[in-house]
């Protein structure tokens, strides 16, 4: 049996799998992300990363009908998690893009090391989502756990310290460090890195299906799971969940409804753009143009607390409302946005209500509303698309999928399993113990755009594109009252 285990942002997972692919159980632990400033974005790595790995782990080995060969890893990142030299969490994490504490420390560290440079060398200019500027902010703004700060952990690498006693990161995850990885070299920045932080020790970098080391007699004491048992590298979730679903080819895409929307595109080499970020892929020799909304199931949640309903009823009211949500328009920005306008002082904006609208008019143009953010970055991303491929859980029904395929004009593909990371996890460790996996994610159906819907959204498009920099000013100011400037 093969274990994946993937730490999200609102909740852990795991599969317990057979080597053919077969899920034999699943696990699932609900958290929440803690916010004690506006804009800050926080995971506490023992009581959440841990403990939630504990448990699943302690679920599955306990559901396992035969013997457990491989453990593969994933979660949120790029993640800034300061540790001690022996591995101590010294604060809770900083997560990743939707975390915009950093905002200064992007401008200062741009204009020091100058923006050509910083998308020459690494392939990504600063922003939200990257790390270097939140180390600065560190040290900045908590200089005592600056001091003590040896290690550099994520979610992956920290699971992986603990379970193997190995300080370890796999390629991409380092990839979205900007400033301090090198994309021409695959290796550090070491100069930018030692300039940043002179006394921080970098993890020894692997690609996510490496074994890199075996389960401690420690660890497996706490978690259950057999000593000696080998465990991959790892690495973020949203590439782990390419993998599951067979997202590995040049022009494949995969975009992942959750909490926040990611969109990834392999590329044959690195395409530097200003308003994406270029990564190193899950495998050597491929690369990835990467975007990333800062929120999209998260507000349709927040909706369905506002509204005190039901997924299922706002859904079902939502799909009798036609195209254009009756005249309704929503930029989606409610915690600001990264790409393509990374801008974290961006704000949600509903434009077009009258007395008549009511809750299914506005719950779906919030579902429009990240269907155009998916179009716009779509877009930025250009080139030619092989195949696209949905997952996640706003997958599940017809309705959100649908939407998107109507506004992008673009068919998708729903796989057969949409577990999640967790399963590309799972596929790591069963290709490292030299299991096939091409055959475990086979396509369910397609969802196709509808080509009156379409035209109609082509529409509402164009003025979707014009309400950002028509209220931008506005938005600005408004954030700055909101974060008390």
């Amino acid at each position: 049996m093969l274990i994946g285990i993937d730490i999200g942002t609102s909740s852990s997972k795991g599969v317990l799998v057979r080597p053919d692919g077969t899920i034999v159980a699943r696990a699932s632990r609900p958290h929440t992300v803690s916010s004690p400033r506006p804009g800050w974005a926080e995971h506490d790595a023992e009581a959440v990363w841990w403990a939630d790995f504990v448990a699943i782990a302690g679920e599955l080995v306990a559901a396992a009908p035969s013997p457990i060969t491989g453990l593969g890893v994933s979660g949120i990142g790029p993640c800034l998690l300061p540790a001690s030299a022996d591995g101590r969490p010294l604060r809770p994490a900083i997560l990743y893009g939707v975390d915009t504490r950093a905002t200064a420390e992007i401008e200062d560290m741009t204009a020091s090391l100058g923006a050509e440079a910083i998308l020459r060398r690494g392939g990504t200019p600063l922003s939200s989502q990257a790390v270097g500027p939140k180390v600065m902010w560190l040290a900045r703004n908590e200089p005592d756990v600056f001091a003590r700060t040896s290690l550099l952990l994520m979610a992956s690498s920290y699971l992986v310290l603990r379970l193997t006693g190995r300080y370890v990161l796999d390629h991409h995850s380092a990839s979205q460090c900007d400033p301090m990885y090198d994309m021409h070299t695959a290796d550090w920045a070491r100069d930018w890195c030692a300039d940043l932080a002179p006394d921080l020790t970098l993890p020894e970098l692997f690609w996510p299906g490496d074994v890199v080391g075996t389960i401690t007699a420690a660890a497996a004491e706490q978690t259950g799971l057999p000593e000696g048992l080998p465990v991959t590298a790892g690495t973020i979730d949203a590439w782990a969940e390419a993998t599951s679903v067979g997202v590995r080819s040049p022009g494949d895409v995969m975009v992942m409804y959750g909490t926040t929307m990611f969109v990834i595109k392999v590329e044959p080499e690195p395409r530097p753009h200003p308003a994406l970020w270029t990564t190193q892929g899950a495998f050597e020799g491929t690369y990835s143009l990467a975007a990333g909304m800062a929120t999209s199931g998260a507000i349709t949640d927040w909706l369905r607390q506002l509204f005190a309903g039901s997924f299922s009823d706002l859904v079902t009211r939502a799909a009798a409302v036609p195209a254009g949500s009756r005249g309704l328009l929503m930029l989606p920005y409610f915690a600001g946005e990264r790409t393509p306008i990374f801008d974290p002082a961006a704000r949600g904006v509903l434009a077009g209500l009258t007395l008549s609208h009511g809750q299914a008019e506005i719950y779906r143009a919030a579902l429009e509303g990240t269907a155009y953010g998916l179009r716009h970055n779509l877009e930025v991303m250009g080139g030619a698309q092989q195949r696209v491929v949905a997952v996640g859980g706003g997958t599940q029904g017809d309705l959100w999928a649908q939407i998107v395929s109507d506004v992008t004009g673009v068919p998708q593909q729903l796989p057969a399993e949409t577990v999640g990371a967790c399963f590309g996890s799972a596929m790591f460790a069963a290709s490292a113990m030299g299991h096939p996996v091409a055959d475990w994610n086979p396509l369910a159906r397609t969802v196709t755009p509808d080509p009156a819907r379409t035209a109609k959204y082509d529409l509402f498009y164009e003025h979707y594109r014009a309400l950002y920099p028509a209220t931008r000013d506005l938005a600005h100011f408004l954030a700055a009252d909101q974060l008390g400037n």
